[in-house]
């Protein structure tokens, strides 16, 4: 959310009574903005599971193929050595390595895919300029319409939030519908 409408709650009940009320309602952008992870709030908001395990999926399979693959061409194709009778495939003294080219690759796909999936790093914002707003890092609780939802009509919206118990009603970016 860049633009849009913050409403500013003292508590996280109030924050999760008013989401489902404007899920209700018709709102259907909505975010929300705490402190700390309040159970609840990812289902009230309607949202589903991240697809970063799915993302992640192909590179963890790459990263062990490929460490698979290595191993194998060292041992096997380009420096096939006899050591006390072992085959030069030996598919069991290659597992160690594999499972964790495919750790280390899946964690790295996992941090820039999730870098990119929340458009991280995002140094300003214009929620930054809403009074009050920095206090959603230390104890205040805030609900984000924004801007693009059609449900959001400014006199109507704003008059929703405060009806619903929100201290502030404030316009974040400078847009108003």
């Amino acid at each position: 959310m860049k633009r849009g409408l913050l409403a500013e709650f003292e508590t996280p009940e109030a924050m999760l009574l008013a989401i489902a009320e404007l899920r209700s309602r018709g709102y259907r952008r909505l975010d929300a903005f705490t402190p700390y992870p309040i159970h609840g709030v990812d289902a009230a908001l309607g949202l589903g599971r991240s697809p970063l395990t799915w993302i992640v999926l192909p590179f963890a399979i790459a990263g062990a193929a490929g460490g698979y693959l290595v191993q194998w061409h060292n041992s096997a194709y380009a420096y096939p050595l006899n050591v006390g009778g072992r085959p030069a495939h030996a598919a069991p003294a290659f597992v160690p390595i594999t499972f964790e080219m495919m750790v280390l690759a899946s964690a790295l796909a996992g941090f820039v895919v999730m870098l990119f999936l929340a458009r991280l790093p995002e140094l300003w914002s214009p929620l930054f300029d809403v009074p009050g707003f920095e206090r959603a890092t230390i104890d205040r609780f805030w609900i984000g319409i924004d801007a693009r939802d059609p449900a959001l009509i400014s006199p109507l919206a704003e008059r929703d939030l405060t009806d619903l118990g929100a201290i502030t009603v404030a316009w974040a970016g400078g847009a108003r519908s």
